[in-house]
């Protein structure tokens, strides 16, 4: 085995990481249950979209600051 064969085999389980990794974070964006304190991430999908001064914010905020 020379490194040439070496690299192509790390190169191979590198990529094959980061798309389980990937699909795993995905996964749990969307598995998060939001009644219990989690995030709606499909309601941020649109702040490109409604970008504007006088559109409305994706999340309310309060002006009191939480300790």
């Amino acid at each position: 085995m020379n490194i040439a064969e070496l690299q192509a085999y790390g190169y191979f389980a590198l990529v094959l990481l980061l798309v389980v990794v990937l699909y795993s974070y995905i996964y749990h964006l969307y598995s998060t249950d939001k009644k219990k304190g989690g995030h709606d991430y499909e309601k941020f999908s649109n702040m490109a979209l409604n970008d504007d001064i006088g559109d409305a914010p994706v999340s309310p905020m309060s002006d009191d600051k939480e300790k």
